[in-house]
């Protein structure tokens, strides 16, 4: 881009992707209490199309990890939010501003064929997911799986002339969505009001992940 160009990313939305450190112990921890609820509670129906979902209490019956997950989406949080006088939440001046987020998470377990169709998190602030086994899908894209934002603009920026792009990161993708993939260990946090969907896993595995959403 040429030096007297600039180009401002107005109204710009975030997407906070976070590869949680040493994630392996916490995965397999992960792993076992939800396997164990799925044998124990049957699946609830929001969402998702087919799959195991839980109830929307893992932060009562997960136990440590779960807490412990919980505490990585709290912190993660506060390094990306401040108030409105620019005042960091996890910055360097402790006790200016702070929150204090209210949470609740759930777990869920995608077989092939199964997916989520499209949908937001109302009543929260900050929604996210975190991904305990990607099902081989970060080796390989094509067994689908992947987690779909769609334009909070909707159609609009390609009503006109659909051939036509934005010359800045994500010009690309405005009308239509962009895809994030699955990987064991990330986290992926987003406004809650933003609108998002699970493509159908085409895998033979298990894609377990855990949603969760923070709220005042």
């Amino acid at each position: 881009m040429s030096q007297d160009l600039e180009i401002v990313p107005l109204f710009a939305t975030p997407l906070v992707v976070h590869d949680v450190p040493d994630a392996a112990a916490l995965n397999a921890d992960l792993r076992r209490v939800i396997e164990e609820r799925e044998k124990s509670h049957p699946g609830t129906q929001a969402s998702n199309e087919g799959g195991w979902q839980s109830t929307w209490d893992m932060e009562r019956w997960g136990g440590v990890p779960a807490l412990k997950l919980l505490a990585i989406a709290r912190n993660t949080a506060n390094r990306v939010t401040i108030d409105r006088s620019g005042n960091a939440g996890g910055g360097p001046h402790p006790g200016v501003f702070a929150v204090t987020w209210r949470a609740n998470m759930w777990a869920n377990i995608n077989r092939s064929g199964h997916g989520n169709l499209p949908h937001t998190h109302p009543g929260a602030f900050w929604s996210g997911v975190y991904y305990v086994d990607d099902g081989g899908i970060a080796a390989d894209p094509s067994l689908g799986g992947a987690l779909e934002f769609l334009d909070p603009r909707g159609a609009g920026p390609v009503m006109y002339a659909p051939h036509l792009g934005f010359a800045m990161k994500g010009g690309l993708s405005g009308g239509a969505n962009e895809v994030l993939q699955p990987k064991a260990g990330r986290m992926v946090l987003f406004p809650s009001w933003l609108l998002h969907q699970v493509r159908h896993y085409r895998g033979t595995a298990e894609r377990i992940s855990i949603a969760f959403n923070l709220n005042l």
